[in-house]
């Protein structure tokens, strides 16, 4: 079993920039494949960011790319979202998955999940 626990989400103005951390604990985090996700009130869950378990390979939503930049420190069990520019459409509840491959994650397929945290921007 693998746990995941986001953080780092809170209240930001649009244009500004947050990072959100997701710590894993249990099973050895190395070889998974990690995805951000986000959903929006009434609307649909959808893939933001996902970072290969092998190599770090980096894939992103157009809405993101360039934006938006995924990283992972396995030493940590950790993987991060880092957000700028901001826009009020990227208010979202944003949760990280881990699965062994990346192209199922940007699919929205992952064996964990974590319980999300708030990312609010304002206008």
């Amino acid at each position: 079993q693998v746990q995941l626990v986001e953080s780092g989400g809170g209240l930001v103005q649009a244009g500004g920039s947050l990072r959100l951390s997701c710590a894993a604990s249990g099973r050895s985090f190395g070889p998974y494949a990690i995805g951000w996700f986000r959903q929006a009130p009434g609307k649909e869950r959808e893939f933001v960011a996902a970072i290969s378990g092998i190599g770090g390979i980096t894939y992103y939503s157009d809405s993101v790319k360039g934006r938006f930049t995924i990283s992972r420190d396995n030493a940590k069990s950790t993987v991060y979202l880092q957000m700028n520019s901001l826009k009020p459409e990227d208010t979202a509840v944003y949760y990280c998955a881990a699965g062994p491959r990346s192209a199922a994650l940007q699919r929205g397929t992952g064996d964990y999940w974590g319980q999300g945290t708030q990312v609010t921007v304002s206008s």
